[in-house]
């Protein structure tokens, strides 16, 4: 009896030891404070379509790194896009714009971030001068992305979200 309780335990080891191991990974992995995406139609993103995220701020006293999230193809005819960002704050009836650059590309041609086969994924923080923004109004914010390119519509552009990481307080 003793062999097969030893053939047993020499299967069953390396699968105990890789669902350790996974669930130690995974519990590395930081959960975004809010995150969405959206899919941009026949993936030509137009200036006239923009994508709109609303979140909840409740602790004015946290930091918060914020993150322009694109998703695009080997296809993309630039190594940048042009963005527009629109805020409003609780309680504010209007938008406040901003224009930021996201390089997509090294000057080289290689992409940057992460990809597959040909599809390639950024993170881009839009944070002040890439520094922890803090949220500092309670209430129900709003951030617009649009596409503010010479082309129109903008093609090989999948998807598009915003990633808001919390971070320690001040």
């Amino acid at each position: 009896m003793l062999p097969v309780r030893n053939s047993i335990m020499r299967r069953t080891t390396p699968i105990i030891f890789s669902i350790a191991m996974l669930l130690l990974v995974s519990s590395c992995i930081k959960s975004p404070y809010y995150q969405k995406e959206y899919t941009i139609p026949n993936y030509k993103w137009d200036y006239n379509n923009p994508s709109s995220f609303k979140f909840e701020i409740s602790d004015t006293n946290a930091l918060y790194n914020l993150y322009f999230l694109v998703r695009h193809t080997e296809a993309y005819p630039y190594s940048n896009i042009w963005l527009m960002i629109y805020t409003k704050k609780p309680g504010d009836t209007t938008f406040t714009p901003s224009r930021i650059e996201v390089p997509l590309a090294e000057p080289t041609g290689k992409w940057l971030g992460r990809g597959m086969g040909e599809i390639w994924e950024q993170r881009m923080p839009i944070s002040h001068d890439g520094d922890t923004a803090m949220l500092r109004k309670e209430g129900t914010w709003e951030i617009k992305f649009a596409q503010d390119m010479r082309m129109n519509p903008l093609p090989e552009v999948l998807q598009v979200g915003l990633r808001i990481e919390k971070k320690a307080k001040r």
